[in-house]
């Protein structure tokens, strides 16, 4: 071979290094994130999310994709959303709330699914037991609903003279809510109304309402579209003067009378923890479902005071945080 022409081959067979050792590189894993409401609602969980990954060694963007799929609290879409990831090949799907964890368990029993939810996993039918998952789904229980009663007396103590309340909830957890709001708020000698708002339009007109019925205090359900707007619903609830109960600290941070619940943040992290490691090899069965061993009360007393309320002392000694 003259010389000229094997520099020529060489040349050549160099230039496709590259595309070779390219081809040789592992696929970066692709993780599918489903929720019935839209990214706005969930900024600040999203980054909770992506720290327990980051915490598992992986980046978004870096070494671990994430397809997005938001119902933007169109709950019926969730199962056609949750059969895209299916088709996707994602290795692992995160989901918020039960009727995405629904929706995910019914397109696949292969794909490990993740899930945050607000009430017992194991009578949902998710999960068989908290301690053996077992199937393809495991998470945490952020325990929302079944805190419904200490919050509702937490209220009563703080606003003793309530005797009617509005409650919000969204489509994804009205039925739900309403089921452990009802007998709650009968013991107590509390009459409710219950407003389904899913859109910032109905929550508008939601306080429209209460501008011309009055009610004593508002419950706030703790749903991921309605923690989303809570800046909106601290402002709607100052301007009407009505003392309001939610779940998540941001919104008694965001000007919210009182809020009693578990970290919210906390939970998201731990899916994001979960997704890491299921990424790494782990499989859902063996995951135990985390629950929260924290609750927090936190009360803005700058709002009680607007309110023209006095904070018990009794309260404020229990109080976790009281935002002045």
């Amino acid at each position: 071979m003259k010389r000229r022409a094997f520099i020529t081959l060489l040349g050549g067979a160099a230039a496709g290094w590259p595309l070779a050792a390219r081809g040789q590189q592992p696929a970066v894993p692709v993780v599918g994130f489903l929720s019935p409401a839209s990214p706005d609602a969930l900024a600040f969980t999203l980054r909770a999310f992506r720290q327990g990954l980051k915490d598992n060694g992986y980046v978004e963007g870096e070494n671990v994709a994430i397809e997005y799929r938001w119902a933007e609290n169109q709950i019926d879409r969730l199962p056609e959303l949750a059969v895209e990831l299916v088709r996707r090949r994602v290795a692992v799907i995160a989901v918020t709330g039960p009727t995405a964890a629904f929706a995910a368990k019914a397109a696949t029993t292969t794909i490990p699914v993740v899930f945050v939810v607000a009430e017992d996993p194991v009578k949902l039918g998710l999960v068989a037991s908290l301690a053996r998952p077992g199937g393809n789904l495991t998470g945490t229980n952020i325990f929302t609903l079944e805190l419904v009663a200490k919050r509702l007396e937490l209220l009563r103590e703080l606003v003793p003279g309530a005797a009617r309340m509005a409650v919000l909830v969204t489509a994804a957890n009205a039925e739900t809510t309403v089921r452990d709001v009802e007998p709650a708020a009968r013991a107590l000698r509390l009459q409710i109304q219950v407003f389904n708002v899913n859109t910032i339009r109905e929550i508008d007109a939601a306080f429209a309402s209460f501008a011309r019925e009055r009610p004593d205090a508002l419950f706030v359900t703790g749903d991921p579209f309605l923690n989303g707007r809570r800046i909106q619903l601290a402002q709607w609830a100052a301007f009407h003067r009505l003392p309001a109960t939610y779940t998540g600290r941001e919104a008694a941070e965001a000007g919210g009378l009182m809020s009693y619940g578990p970290s919210i943040k906390d939970a998201f992290r731990q899916i994001g923890v979960y997704t890491g490691r299921i990424l790494k090899g782990a499989k859902p069965a063996d995951l135990p479902v985390v629950q929260p061993n924290k609750f927090e009360l936190v009360i803005n007393a700058g709002t009680a005071r607007m309110l023209g309320l006095d904070v018990p002392p009794t309260l404020l000694a229990t109080a976790d945080e009281v935002i002045e």
